[in-house]
């Protein structure tokens, strides 16, 4: 079945549409590193959820404690007004994605609102004392929030969404020293690629300092080496083609999102003008 949704190309249209409309609505670059998480090395909306997940599991086992009415009803209230962070970081990372995986994300985004309605109606029916339809709403509200769970699951465990798909590269490169070439064959403060034992890496030399990182991009696994620079020196930056993740040149740090973590980048020795690199 999760097979078929990730095909299901019939979603596409409605896919492509919101996707423009995320894009328009959250474009200052701040905003939307912000919400991938950049500044905090770790995508945001992962974090985000654990209030109302939290919250809609207490109020759940409240929920059948004689007498915890009050309380239940607090922590729904908690848990649905926890909702909008998480929802607006859990579009802008949707926004960033391949097709197959927004295909999923959709139906995930959709069953979470699901949810949220039947929260919303669960907190109507306790503020108007029909407290039994209130538990009633708020358990069909988790039954549907689990299936939800279930599909980000699959998003992220099974088809890499938010994962790093740069850092397994780092396991087919040499523990021990590979050498590259000679460190006069690499152009100055200009990145170039080197393949080594099959993995693509790529180079930046300044003077005989050279750094090198995992060439794909850990967001998407975009080809960093067919990225334009920013900036120039120590302070260079390459952009990735696919969905505008930067690094920094010198260290592979995350400057901007959709990517939230650094990019993977290897040990460096120059020994009679010849470089080799190593894993870290």
């Amino acid at each position: 079945m999760i097979s078929r949704l990730e095909k299901a190309t019939a979603l596409d249209p409605i896919s492509g549409r919101l996707q423009s409309a995320v894009q328009s609505v959250v474009k200052p670059q701040r905003l939307r590193d912000l919400l991938h998480g950049t500044w905090l090395g770790h995508p945001l909306h992962p974090v985000l959820v654990q209030v109302p997940v939290g919250a809609f599991m207490s109020a759940a086992v409240l929920d059948a404690v004689p007498g915890q009415r009050k309380a239940a009803t607090t922590l729904i209230a908690v848990g649905t007004a926890a909702t909008a962070p998480a929802i607006a970081a859990g579009w802008v990372d949707w926004s960033s994605l391949a097709k197959d995986q927004r295909r999923v994300g959709l139906v995930h985004a959709t069953a979470n609102a699901v949810a949220l309605g039947l929260y919303v109606g669960s907190l109507a029916a306790r503020s108007s004392g029909r407290y039994g339809l209130g538990r009633l709403l708020a358990y069909a509200g988790l039954s549907v929030a689990g299936g939800g769970a279930y599909l980000g699951g699959h998003l992220s465990y099974e088809q890499g969404a938010g994962m790093n798909v740069a850092s397994p590269e780092l396991f087919r490169l040499p523990e021990d020293w590979a050498e590259v070439g000679e460190v006069a064959s690499l152009p100055e403060g200009r990145p170039t690629v080197r393949t080594i034992d099959g993995v693509r890496v790529l180079l930046y030399r300044l003077g005989d300092e050279v750094t090198a990182m995992v060439e794909q991009c850990g967001h998407q696994g975009g080809p960093l080496g067919e990225g334009k620079v920013d900036g120039d020196g120590a302070d260079a930056c390459v952009v990735c083609p696919w969905h505008g993740s930067t690094f920094r040149l010198r260290d592979g740090l995350v400057m901007h999102g959709p990517a939230a973590g650094d990019q993977p980048t290897l040990r460096t020795r120059v020994e009679n003008g010849v470089l080799s690199i190593a894993t870290p």
